[in-house]
């Protein structure tokens, strides 16, 4: 049965709250296209999949990109896996074909199996600074980190190295349990120029679909890493 009319208050409260009162609360507005990519990241980190499918539709028809909307998907697998990643990327490719997008999209990489690691590690220098530059050779882990997170993924066309740093807040502030890595994503982000009263939007934008907890937990990242210099 149709929501409004088996649960018709609250879809009225929900709906109020979500698409009127958060989108609009003064000082902590976004523009469209950085809401969306919030939101669609952020219901990827909680799993949210049956509102994911709502708010692609409302992303799309607000002028999201179909190569932006796959490229949060894409990186998404390295903060989720793909056992978690695999059924919104079914979801991205069945709405988008119903819309009469052809598949695949014009691709995004600029690295090459060769020198995905390089460019790999300057993307964390390039977020993170000039101590990650040889991180990579702490151990396989920080290798695979930097040649197929970083190398990969952070260097691809479709989204900007600021946007991909916001999303990745997002992946990690929805899932929750990831605090030391939110904190440090939280600084990359001021690296980039996304400043705490920017990442609080964000967070405030996607509290409706991740709840309370998670939401003033990332809140309580980004004021230490506002506090440790960004």
């Amino acid at each position: 049965m149709e929501l409004w009319k088996a649960d018709p208050e609250f879809m009225e409260r929900m709906e109020h709250f979500a698409f009127t009162e958060v989108p609009g609360e003064p000082g902590q507005q976004l523009d469209d296209e950085t809401r969306h990519l919030a939101i669609l990241a952020a219901l990827l980190g909680c799993q949210g999949l049956d509102e994911f499918r709502l708010a692609l539709h409302r992303a799309l028809d607000g002028g999201l990109s179909p190569v932006a909307v796959k490229e949060v998907v894409y990186q998404a697998v390295d903060y989720l896996g793909i056992g978690r990643v695999r059924p919104f990327l079914y979801a991205v490719n069945e709405v988008l074909t119903a819309r009469g997008v052809a598949l695949p999209l014009a691709g995004q990489a600029t690295t090459t199996m060769d020198d995905r690691l390089e460019k790999g590690a300057q993307a964390q220098v390039d977020i993170f600074g000039d101590g990650m530059r040889e991180a990579w050779k702490a151990g396989h882990i920080n290798r695979w980190l930097a040649a197929n997170c970083f190398g990969d993924y952070y260097t691809r066309t479709g989204l900007t190295l600021a946007q991909r740093e916001m999303i990745t807040f997002c992946f990690l502030a929805a899932q929750g349990g990831c605090e030391p890595q939110l904190t440090a994503h939280a600084g990359g982000n001021m690296n980039l120029g996304n400043d705490a009263a920017f990442l609080i939007r964000v967070v405030s934008q996607c509290l409706p679909y991740i709840g309370y907890p998670r939401s003033l937990n990332a809140i309580a990242c980004v004021n230490k890493a506002a506090e440790a210099g960004g």
